[in-house]
Parts: structure tokens; sequence; C-alpha cells
């Protein structure tokens, strides 16, 4: 049995659904961005009990050929983005998503900005802020590595992005992984000296 599954957008969400659907008793066959094979045995699933599980961690059940589209646009993006960091290559998404889901792309992006109230443009430039900001607090990366790595023009640019769509500059987020680290040292050492 196939779910296809809205607002799975990345490993994070794979994970969760891996560790999520086995504790309804479903076993999992394969899992990728936007979809979920489960392995059908006797038991009835109950789509109810699924459903609510997956709004708890905000995704939902796609039921029509649109929102399979804006699903698969939004793994193309995904897809884009870690090839850029894996290759250092710039992407084209214009073309990646025309390429991957094999339709024209002006379509594709009047139905992802119908669908979803933004433009597709928007969302892929949140979507690449989201890893800069995971890269910055998880990661030993410059900001300079990290947007010559997504394909920014300059480390200023990505700058102003930031700026633009989170309020805060890089040095907030290195800044909240020092504090953390910080949290961290100090518990361990009062866990050493009990």
């Amino acid at each position: 049995m196939k779910l296809l599954i809205k607002g799975m957008v990345c490993d994070r969400c794979i994970y969760i659904l891996s560790e999520e659907l086995p504790k309804l008793g479903l076993e999992i066959s394969d899992i990728r961005l936007g979809e979920v094979i489960l392995k059908v045995r006797d038991k009835i699933l109950e789509e109810q009990v699924i459903k609510t599980m997956l709004q708890k961690y905000g995704f939902d059940l796609l039921y029509n050929k649109d929102q399979r589209l804006i699903s698969q646009i939004k793994s193309a993006v995904e897809k884009g983005i870690q090839k850029q960091l894996n290759t250092g290559e710039r992407i084209k998404f214009s073309t990646l998503i025309r390429d991957e889901l094999r339709k024209d792309y002006d379509s594709l992006s009047a139905l992802f900005s119908s669908s979803e109230g933004w433009t597709l443009e928007k969302f892929i430039i949140s979507r690449k802020i989201e890893k800069v900001k995971e890269l910055l607090f998880y990661t030993q990366l410059s900001l300079s590595e990290i947007a010559y790595s997504l394909g920014y023009s300059s480390p200023a640019h990505l700058s102003n992005q930031l700026k633009k769509y989170t309020g805060f500059t890089s040095s907030h987020y290195k800044r909240m992984k020092r504090n953390k680290l910080a949290i961290i040292e100090e518990q361990s050492k009062n866990k050493n000296q009990v």
C-alpha cells in the first residue's frame, strides 16, 4: 500500500515516520520523501489513525494528482539542495524540476503558487535558508563555505537573505550553538561533581 504524504520534505521527516508508523503496527517496505510504501498484511488499516498521527507531526495524506505534483516538486527541491551541498555544483532549480517531473516548469510553478499560497522561488529560498540555519548550528562550516556550497553568488548575498527571511544574522545562529555547547559542558561538569 502506497501512502502519499504532504509536508514530508527532508531526512528528518523520513526519520520521524520510520519511527512512528511501526508504533501503529505498520511495517514499512520503503520510505522516501513524500511517499511511504507499507507491507499490507491481513490487518485492516485505519486511515483516520494514520492521518491523525501524520497531522500530529505536521504531515497529511495526499489524495489528488495536483497534491502529488506539489509533493514531487518539494522532493525535487530537496534533492537539488542536497546535490549542491554534496557536489558544490550550482543547480538551476527550474531545469531540475522540469527534468525531474517531465513537465513544463511554468505550469508547475503556477500550480505550486495557487496550491501553496506562495511562489516556488520563495519556497526554494526558504528551504535553502532552513538548510543554512541547520549548517550554521550543527557544523563548523563558515558562512562563506555554506554560501558557495549552496550556489549563492557571495556570502553577503546569503547573509542578506538570511536576515530578510529569519530576522537574524549568521552570528545569531553561531551564538546559539556556542550557548548550547556551554550548557552541555556545564551539565557535564555538574554531573561529574556528583
